[in-house]
């Protein structure tokens, strides 16, 4: 994959990559507010850069809801944890920890919740409790899902992925998001079966959505509702009980 890297004024740094079997740009924000380009072999950078130029309206909207996203007390993380913001009258600095399904933030008490240290000791302990529960879970399902369609895989790994909920390379290993933890489980084995379904079929084409669609005759559709997420921290409300 050919990458390049460029500044533009307003907007910052971009990340350009050319990956085979691209057939249009497509833009992205990643979780920490990077802007990424992806381009066919065949699409000059040049083009890559005026392309961002003219969504620069749409990333500096995207940007400000990432970066006014603010986690709270009770929010869920994944499929099992939630958090918890506890002000501790002896604490000198802010401190989190993983206690079986609750990421807890402690911090002094005379700091508050949206204080940017608390915030950012918050996000990086939500993304442990993702990466916790994604390696306990993914693996298993993807096996599963293996089992169940015939392909055979030779490896597995999860990591916190910018801008791909997964990948398979040419050796049949298959990386996958953490962010999956936070898409609903119907979701979560379309991006699965998507993987195992390039151990067979690397290009997307006709005969990687028939292929597809031996499994999940409802591939498109899911994959439409995919468009709906985006591989970043979004807790949900739930509540304490």
């Amino acid at each position: 994959m050919a990458t390049k890297q460029i500044e533009i004024p307003s907007i910052g740094p971009v990340t350009l990559f050319k990956r085979r079997g691209n057939r249009s740009l497509r833009l992205s924000i990643s979780a920490d507010g990077e802007v990424r380009v992806s381009l066919p072999m065949w699409v000059p950078y040049k083009a890559g850069e005026q392309f961002v130029i003219s969504k620069a309206r749409w990333i500096a909207e995207n940007r400000t809801q990432h970066e006014t996203l603010v986690l709270k007390h009770g929010h869920g993380i994944g499929k099992a944890h939630r958090l918890s913001f506890e002000p501790q009258t002896m604490a000198t600095k802010v401190n989190a920890r993983i206690v079986e399904n609750e990421v807890r933030i402690l911090y002094p008490i005379a700091q508050a919740t949206h204080d940017r240290e608390v915030q950012a000791a918050a996000h990086k302990a939500s993304i442990r409790a993702l990466r916790k529960e994604a390696a306990a879970l993914l693996p298993q399902r993807l096996e599963a899902l293996a089992n169940q369609t015939g392909y055979q895989y030779a490896d597995v790994g999860v990591k916190q992925l910018k801008s791909r909920w997964g990948s398979c390379n040419s050796n049949r290993e298959i990386t996958l998001n953490l962010y999956l933890m936070q898409l609903p489980w119907h979701l979560i084995d379309y991006v699965l079966v998507h993987e195992l379904v390039h151990t067979k079929v690397m290009q997307h084409g006709t005969p990687f959505w028939a292929e597809m669609e031996k499994f999940m005759p409802d591939a498109k559709q899911l994959r439409k509702q995919m468009s709906a997420y985006r591989p970043t921290l979004s807790p949900i409300a739930r509540g304490m009980a």
